[in-house]
């Protein structure tokens, strides 16, 4: 029970994307469509789980002074799974985040929990906390998908919800759609937060 406040805290308090305000590269590039935001954040969040739980393990065998380069093999081998696992897969989401996935390596999102809390951390605690803050970074893109996707396209996860004829504000699926989505949700969870004191 101790330990839960370690998953929660990604989700709400210490939301990666909307309260951090970290990885906003690939929150602002590949969030055109449900299934994009879902398939990243899904990506994001297996490489923070093991990359969490493998730092929190080899913490003390890491030497300090390389401590930043260790971290990257941990973050690129698992960044590595992901490409081949999905590039077999699910080649279409992987032709579609292209260059996104692995850049997932430099996501500061990743790098920032292990050196903020999986290398002075136990291993369940880790595990929480990557499980936590994927799963919140998931939450975040794939809401800021969606909204873009039903303004601009009027479709949710690529399902047409409005006729053809119907008007869409094409803006959203653009890059300043992007921009604007993200700061009214940013500006959302702040009101949130605020009202109810989290």
């Amino acid at each position: 029970m101790k330990n839960l406040k370690y998953f929660t805290n990604g989700l709400i308090k210490e939301n990666p994307t909307f309260v951090l305000v970290l990885g906003t590269c690939p929150t602002l590039a590949v969030t055109t469509s449900g299934i994009n935001g879902l398939g990243m954040g899904a990506a994001t969040t297996f490489v923070l789980l093991f990359s969490n739980m493998f730092i929190a393990m080899l913490k003390n065998f890491i030497p300090d002074k390389v401590r930043i380069a260790a971290f990257i093999v941990v973050i690129a081998t698992f960044v590595t799974i992901v490409d081949m696992v999905m590039k077999a897969y699910v080649p279409d989401l992987y032709k579609t985040l292209g260059i996104f996935i692995p850049l997932i390596v430099v996501n500061c999102i990743i790098l920032g929990r292990a050196e903020a809390f999986a290398q002075k951390n136990k291993v369940v605690p880790a595990i929480l906390d990557g499980l936590g803050m994927g799963l919140g970074f998931t939450m975040a893109i794939t809401l800021l998908s969606l909204v873009r996707e039903l303004l601009g396209n009027g479709s949710l996860f690529e399902i047409k919800l409005l006729s053809e004829n119907a008007q869409t504000i094409l803006i959203f699926i653009l890059p300043p759609g992007a921009f604007i989505t993200y700061g009214y949700m940013i500006a959302i969870m702040n009101r949130v937060k605020a009202k109810y004191n989290i």
